[in-house]
């Protein structure tokens, strides 16, 4: 099926709200999954928020490296609850985003995990329709149908929730980098995962 005229469409709408002025945006115009991402016990006593983009190679790494140990001695232990926050400080980070988010919400983390495997791949598409098929790609190995996506792509409440909800964030927490954490509420930049180790068991007090 040839997607060439609904994905220029679909690249217009989403562009237009990629870094539009947002004043008094509020959440009643969400589209199809704008909730906050979160993994591990609401309960553990540590939260991590993490910022991160996923045009962002340093992110890609910190996922692919150091995120499985976080997770599996801290989050999955119920020790840490990791709070994800996506960042758009360009355009295709938001379409990227946005498919991640046309998933139901337990298969969000699972297309997280393949944009970020997948980012040199996608992200080497200089032409914007060619990386907007890329990401369907992508889409499609999560289950995902062209008509699920083309719903979501081509919402522009959707699109400027996200934005809205990023730019309050962003702002509130100080992030002008990726990819930015915060351990209960204390700004850290990227480390490793020594690194990282120790500040967890020092918020756990161990």
């Amino acid at each position: 099926m040839n997607h060439g005229p609904t994905r220029r469409q679909i690249l217009a709408t989403a562009t237009a709200a990629s870094f539009a002025s947002l004043p008094g945006m509020g959440l009643a115009q969400a589209g199809p999954n704008t909730a906050e991402m979160s993994l591990g016990d609401e309960n553990a006593p540590v939260t991590m928020v993490e910022y991160a983009m996923f045009t962002c190679p340093h992110c890609a790494t910190f996922h692919l490296e150091t995120w499985p140990q976080i997770k599996a001695n801290f989050v999955d232990t119920g020790k840490v609850r990791l709070v994800y926050r996506e960042v758009y400080f360009n355009r295709a980070s938001l379409w990227a985003g946005m498919i991640a988010r046309c998933a139901s919400p337990d298969r969000y983390f699972g297309l997280v995990d393949l944009l970020y495997r997948e980012q040199s791949a996608w992200l080497a598409n200089n032409d914007p329709e060619a990386m907007m098929a890329a990401l369907y790609g992508i889409g499609r190995q999560a289950g995902l149908t062209d008509a699920e996506m083309d719903t979501c792509m081509s919402d522009q409440g959707f699109a400027e929730t996200l934005v809205a909800e990023y730019q309050k964030n962003a702002q509130a927490d100080g992030i002008d980098s990726t990819p930015s954490f915060l351990i209960d509420g204390e700004k850290v930049g990227n480390m490793s995962y020594a690194e990282f180790e120790a500040a967890l068991n020092a918020a756990l007090g161990e």
